[in-house]
């Protein structure tokens, strides 16, 4: 460490050397990662075996909506992603809240 260096900035520098170095596919020892998992809505969809049609009037999820997302021409927002995890874990319940 540089005597004109900081402890947090040699921490710093240290971790984005460690994170360049994974980038590179060197091995890291007691590197942790975090991995995001996009939401595929199609995969939710067909996970629960429902028909675009179905699964858009369970849900309260427009059916151009649903189109748009499974073909890539519209993005899912945060609040959309969130509330399609939610399906896939909690369908019965969700569903039935739709009522």
């Amino acid at each position: 460490m540089s005597e004109t260096m900081s402890i947090a900035a040699s921490e710093i520098l240290e971790g984005l050397n460690e994170a360049l170095m994974d980038a590179k596919g060197i091995s890291v020892e007691g590197i942790k990662k975090t991995v995001v998992y996009k939401v595929q809505p199609k995969e939710v969809r067909e996970h629960l075996n429902m028909s675009q049609q179905e699964f858009s009037k369970a849900f309260g999820i427009p059916l151009a909506t649903l189109r748009n997302w499974e073909q890539g021409r519209r993005k899912i927002d945060a609040t959309a992603a969130s509330y399609l995890k939610a399906i896939l874990r909690y369908p019965k319940e969700i569903m039935a809240s739709q009522i």
